[in-house]
């Protein structure tokens, strides 16, 4: 170094504590402004801070979220100042602090301003310190522990915690203050992730020595089978940082309306909400998320709403190699809300370099309504239609009710309308008669306001499927749908679980099943009904094999352990098949499973179980509706074809089209087949010529 700087270079020991706000970039910008203030005054008020100030020997370095202290008086002094700030924080629970301590060189230095500051390698150390601890943790570099383990009232109150990868590669060893008061006794976050990479690390190089080339082969060949398309996303929960939990619906809107633009774009393979849902919103293990997901790039994000501003913080990672690809900050008020979701949609899409066409570049940008509370009540319908359940449905419909009442051109309110009244007889006691000509109302007047809605020739699809039995007319608005949202995973198993199922069509169908598992894999419906469509191509080891699959995704479903009991007693094993009917009477009330418990019994023998449950049938009747097939199946465990055959009539004559719709493909019926008079009803569901 040239003699002439290094006589400008006056170094002396500084004993720094390093403090910041852990969070901080994302709070609003008005929340920042207080939670700085807050700390600030909770400094200024310790007496370390005011003992050192009146003797002229503290310096303030100010770095944004927090800032450092530079004591000249004595090792003691930060550690003494850090208890006394983490002792008030205990009365600011708003406020997440960390702090850092280390004793080092620092050096006065003249910033733009030409106002005297500090610098040097003590002030660097004691941020790379604090940079090792969360919330609640004072760490120390092991050289200040060393100053302060000299004397016995500190001794206690120290806990070694080994090294830690800091910046530029390096490594520093730190040391965790706590007592039974102040300070965090939890090991920090960094510390049990090296941990882990360490003994991945070692079981990695056992395996190694232990197999060599073999091991190498075996890795190689695994890196393939797990390689996932370079333009495949999936979009983690948002994290909510609103104050208000009532805001949550908000987060999970935001989450949804950034899946549903990016679903729209062909290049990409976009995972269902359904099947990210499960995971929290910045997870440790991106890269087995990934794996199960089969995608290879993970879209984080939070975001806070506070009156009419919003936060939106987002980042796009590489799920395979944890690369950061892209991440920004949206601070806006509510009223750009939209353009906010479309320019992340698009940046993804760049990012990602899948094409978009000029359609796609016009789905991605919509706005879909210009009424503000009306979009938060369609956000909120939403989140309870993805719930299910007859309660979570009737209180969705009530919020796209009042969207729709607020803003009557809002087309996807009516879309959501429509997907929530076509589900309403399947989780109540809704005649489908009362749900279906609303349902097909409100997604017409959807189409009517917005032809290019997925969502609306999917609820309209399904409804001419199972509702006016006009397949050709249902496979058309499949058709559209999937054009329109070739992500949509709901339009790919409906389609295969529809239209396709009930003409017969097996192959097309399980294969509509399997997309809609590619893009939703841990949906436990879309499995179970692969599993369903699988046995009703008498496939039955297949769907057995798939729905025992399906209940390792969620073992509480009903629908699953009852479905598995239909292929177990196809296949002649109705012991096994009476007990997932137990199990799924046990986690449901459904009347079908009553229905298929009884008619399984009297099959082996307890003629008295079908009678009894057809005889509460015809009460029940009295007062809700009841499902023909429950009474076909019913009449087939007691060997009556005829009453069989006149519940099968009667339930077309009064428009129950969910019996009846899979009458040509359904092998529970299978005993009718060959009989003129339910031949004649295969031809009057499906046509003539699909007969």
């Amino acid at each position: 170094m040239p003699a002439d700087s290094e006589s400008h270079l006056h170094l002396e020991i500084g004993h720094v504590l390093f403090v910041d706000i852990v969070g901080y970039s994302k709070l609003l910008i008005n929340e920042q402004s207080e939670r700085i203030q807050e700390l600030t005054e909770i400094v200024r008020g310790t007496e370390q801070f005011r003992l050192a100030e009146a003797e002229g020997k503290l310096m303030r370095l100010p770095t944004g979220d927090g800032g450092a202290l530079v004591f000249r008086t004595s090792p003691e002094a930060p550690v003494l100042c850090a208890l006394e700030i983490s002792k008030a924080l205990k009365e600011h629970p708003e406020l997440r602090v960390r702090m850092g301590i280390h004793s080092g060189p620092v050096n006065e230095v003249a910033d733009l301003n030409e106002q005297v500051n500090m610098a040097g390698a003590g002030i660097n150390i004691a941020q790379r310190v604090m940079d090792c601890g969360d919330a609640g943790h004072i760490l120390l570099s092991k050289h200040a522990a060393e100053d302060l383990g000299e004397y016995r009232q500190w001794q206690l109150q120290l806990h070694d915690l080994g090294e830690c990868d800091v910046k530029h590669g390096g490594r520093l060893h730190v040391v965790n203050l706590y007592t039974g008061e102040v300070g965090n006794p939890q090991e920090p976050a960094k510390f049990r992730q090296a941990v882990k990479k360490r003994r991945r690390a070692l079981i990695a190089v056992l395996i190694l020595c232990a197999t060599a080339v073999g091991a190498g082969y075996y890795f190689f060949s695994q890196r393939l089978a797990f390689k996932a398309p370079d333009k495949s996303i999936a979009v983690l929960p948002f994290e909510n940082l609103s104050h208000d939990p009532d805001n949550a619906y908000f987060a999970e809107g935001m989450q949804d309306e950034i899946l549903a633009r990016l679903s729209k774009i062909a290049d990409l393979k976009v995972i269902s909400r359904t099947s990210t849902q499960k995971y929290k919103s910045a997870p440790d293990n991106l890269r087995e998320i990934a794996k199960q997901l089969g995608v290879g790039n993970v879209l984080e994000g939070s975001v806070q709403k506070s009156g009419d501003a919003v936060r939106v913080n987002v980042q796009l990672i590489n799920a395979l190699n944890d690369a950061h690809l892209w991440g920004d900050v949206y601070e806006r008020k509510l009223t750009d809300i939209f353009a906010v979701e479309s320019d992340i949609a698009k940046t993804i899409a760049d990012t990602l370099q899948a094409k978009l066409t000029g359609a796609e570049k016009q789905l991605i940008a919509a706005q879909p309504t210009t009424d503000l509370t009306a979009y938060e009540l369609y956000l909120k319908g939403r989140s309870l239609w993805s719930k299910r359940g007859g309660e979570n449905l009737r209180q969705a419909i009530g919020f796209y009710e009042q969207a729709i009442a607020r803003d009557p051109k809002y087309a996807l309110a009516y879309a959501g309308l429509a997907e929530a009244y076509v589900l309403l007889p399947g989780y109540t006691a809704t005649a489908p008669q009362d749900a279906y000509p609303t349902a097909k109302a409100a997604a017409l007047k959807a189409l009517q306001l917005d032809e290019k809605l997925a969502e609306a020739h999917t609820a309209l699809g399904l409804l001419l499927c199972i509702g006016d039995l006009d397949m050709a007319g249902s496979i058309s608005e499949f058709q559209r749908a999937i054009a329109l949202n070739p992500n949509y995973a709901t339009a790919h198993h409906w389609y295969g679980n529809g239209p396709l199922l009930a003409l017969g069509r097996f192959e097309e169908a399980i294969a509509e099943g399997k997309r809609a598992i590619e893009l939703d894999p841990l949906s436990p419906i879309i499995n179970a009904d692969l599993g369903k469509n699988l046995y009703n191509a008498r496939r039955y080891d297949e769907a057995i094999a798939q729905l025992r699959k399906t209940l390792e995704i969620d073992p509480t479903f009903y629908y699953t352990h009852y479905n598995l009991g239909i292929a177990l007693q196809l296949k002649g094993d109705v012991p096994a098949a009476i007990a997932e009917y137990t199990k799924a009477q046990q986690l449901s009330d459904d009347l079908v499973v009553q229905v298929l418990l009884a008619a399984a019994k009297a099959q082996s023998g307890d003629k008295d179980a079908a009678i009894q449950m057809l005889a509460e049938q015809e009460e029940l009747s009295q007062h809700r509706h009841v499902r023909a097939c429950c009474r076909t199946l019913l009449y087939l465990s007691l060997g009556n074809r005829d009453e069989a055959i006149r519940q099968l009539e009667q339930g077309i004559a009064d428009h129950d089209s969910l019996t009846v719709s899979l009458i040509k493909v359904d092998p529970t019926l299978d005993p009718l087949r060959g009989d003129p008079r339910f031949e004649a009803l295969v031809q009057k569901v499906v046509g003539v010529e699909h007969k």
